[in-house]
């Protein structure tokens, strides 16, 4: 009788699903071949903290026992593969040494890996194929999920512990007092990977060096190991609720925007807070509406319908996903989360390319939120990314902002060559202004908006305390805050020079004192009389000459209808400004400028 070389290649070892192949022979006709490549492969993933590495040790241990049990040989063949081949395996050198032992014993090639298979069957190499997939099984750790359990958090050396309630109001509750021994986490880590392995719903999401994420079906699962944590540890996450969008009692006005006009939607909330269910909802709300609705994921765990394809990163890049997304042509995409630079580049092009885009993203309030897009892309670009920020708290939606561009003197500030664009952040239900973004020097900053009676207030406090003040020089003195710092005051023409003091002396002392800028103006819009003046330039002053007549006159000095100064003319019809003084900066700038300049007495 002729027997059956059965050659195990790295994925059949993997999956388990050479045991299922065995049942097909009597114990006499086969013989089982595992090269060393495979072993050495195992190793080195094993190694590095991966976990397929540690299941397919597992599970070679358990082929060779089976084995033995049942009088079926097994050996293991071949040549150690070298640091090159065991670093060149995702390129295929250890399939290929595989392939090559397959030829040399005349064996049949066992696999689930598709590649493999139809390379073995070009090469004429007779193959069993296998997919892994099939109905999946019960998990023990199911049974410590009740209705209200979100989390499983299950650590060698400390009792298993559970988290529960509704988002944001969880409690942790102790399973049981025993704790966790390394044997019993290692048990279920195998079982799980078992069950990944069988189920269509159950994908490896991440693998690095001593951690692994799995999503299997509605469960994600990660699960580290020393040297990355100080313990092996698994923590298994569950959403407790399902909602639809209808179920969050939204106003009116915010489902028509979310129906007709919100495009670039971020949905932003602490974790655990109910971020990722909110998303999926409206997911699922715009699929009802019947848009093409798709998702970009790491790991995939948004509980939605079959219609809504879940993308995670092409090749582990989320550019590649977002270029192939392009080529769907999707209405909406859910980006959840947005963490890296990277993930807001991705997030920025899709959206200024046209597609809708629903954004997840960590942080305490939805200001922050939009914050983090901030030194990220251009500032005018920010309100063509995103025009809905939502913010959600215990599961609910707090505080929905919408974002405007537009060009104006920000908030608090009076002159008008001081506009510039500004982003106007506001209260989506109230349209009440409560942050303005703009440009301020070299920093791009974000300034709160007093509300109208806060300001109000403020503002009669400093108008009485300024009027205080003037009042000293004027009993019927008057008193205007026009921003927060500058203030207009109104004195008899005869206080003037008193306010003003010698170069501007007592004017200066009473801003440093009430940290205010102040300007000074007559009572009425009748100034007086103008009269004629000359100027002339000294290294360090400026003389303004006037007739004889006028001398020992006050005489007021306006630029553009503003009082400069008020001072009394010298003997010899002169008045001296220092260029080093405030008021001989400003006549200077008002003569470069070409400002008009009035001397009024």
């Amino acid at each position: 009788m002729k027997v059956k070389r059965l050659v195990v290649d790295t994925s059949a070892i993997i999956n388990g699903i050479t045991p299922k192949i065995l049942e097909q022979y009597q114990t006499n006709e086969v013989e089982v071949i595992i090269p060393y490549a495979v072993i050495d492969e195992l190793e080195a993933l094993a190694s590095k903290g991966k976990e397929p590495g540690f299941t397919g040790l597992e599970e070679v241990k358990k082929l060779r026992e089976l084995c033995e049990e049942n009088n079926i040989k097994i050996k293991f063949l071949g040549e150690r593969p070298s640091l090159d081949d065991v670093k060149l395996a995702k390129s295929g050198r250890i399939d290929a040494l595989i392939i090559d032992i397959t030829k040399s014993v005349n064996g049949v090639l066992i696999t689930s890996d598709y590649v493999q298979a139809k390379v073995a069957e070009a090469e004429g190499i007779e193959v069993q194929y296998i997919s892994p997939k099939s109905k999946v099984v019960e998990l023990s750790f199911e049974k410590f999920f009740t209705k209200d359990t979100t989390s499983l958090h299950l650590k060698e050396g400390v009792p298993p512990l559970a988290k529960k309630g509704k988002p944001g109001k969880f409690e942790l509750v102790k399973i049981r007092d025993e704790p966790c021994t390394a044997q019993e986490l290692e048990k279920l880590i195998k079982e799980i990977s078992e069950v990944t392995r069988m189920s269509e719903n159950g994908f490896v999401e991440i693998t690095r060096s001593g951690a692994t994420v799995i999503q299997l079906g509605k469960y994600r699962i990660a699960i580290t190991r020393p040297p990355f944590s100080d313990g092996l540890e698994i923590t298994i996450v569950k959403p407790t609720i399902e909602l639809k969008l209808e179920d969050y009692n939204l106003s009116e006005k915010l489902m028509k925007r979310l129906k007709e006009k919100a495009e670039g939607i971020l949905i932003a909330g602490p974790p655990g807070s109910g971020k990722t269910t909110f998303a999926g909802s409206l997911a699922e709300f715009y699929m009802r509406q019947g848009k093409i609705v798709k998702t970009l994921e790491s790991p995939r765990d948004l509980q939605v319908s079959p219609e809504i394809t879940q993308y995670g990163p092409l090749e582990g890049d989320f550019e590649k996903t977002a270029e192939i997304l392009l080529l769907v042509r999707p209405d909406y995409s859910v980006f959840d989360e947005i963490r890296k630079t990277k993930d807001f580049k991705v997030f920025t092009d899709m959206r200024l390319a046209g597609v809708g885009m629903i954004g997840v993203v960590h942080a305490s309030d939805a200001i922050n939120a939009i914050q983090r897009f901030i030194g990220r892309v251009e500032l005018g670009m920010i309100p063509h990314i995103i025009d809905t920020a939502i913010f959600i708290r215990y599961g609910m939606v707090e505080k929905v902002y919408e974002l405007k561009l537009t060009v104006k003197v920000p908030s608090g500030m009076t002159e008008a060559d001081l506009a510039r664009p500004v982003v106007e952040v506001r209260d989506f239900e109230t349209g009440e202004l409560e942050y303005e973004i703009y440009t301020y020097g070299e920093e791009n900053v974000i300034v709160p908006v007093l509300a109208k009676s806060e300001t109000s207030n403020i503002k009669r406090l400093a108008e009485e305390r300024v009027l205080q003040e003037i009042k000293k020089f004027d009993p019927n003195a008057q008193v205007q805050i026009v921003s927060e710092n500058k203030a207009i005051v109104k004195v008899n023409q005869k206080a003037i020079p008193l306010l003003i003091g010698k170069k501007g002396s007592t004017i200066s002392k009473l801003e440093e004192k009430l940290g205010i800028k102040i300007d000074v103006e007559t009572y009425s819009s009748q100034k007086g009389v103008e009269i004629d003046f000359t100027l002339k330039e000294t290294k360090d002053y400026i003389d303004l000459y006037f007739d004889k007549e006028h001398v020992g006159k006050t005489v007021s000095l306006y630029i553009n209808d503003k009082l400069l100064f008020s001072a009394i003319i010298g003997k010899k019809g002169r008045i001296r400004v220092s260029k080093n003084s405030i008021q001989g900066d400003e006549l200077i700038n008002a003569l470069l400028k070409r400002k008009k300049i009035e001397a009024i007495i």
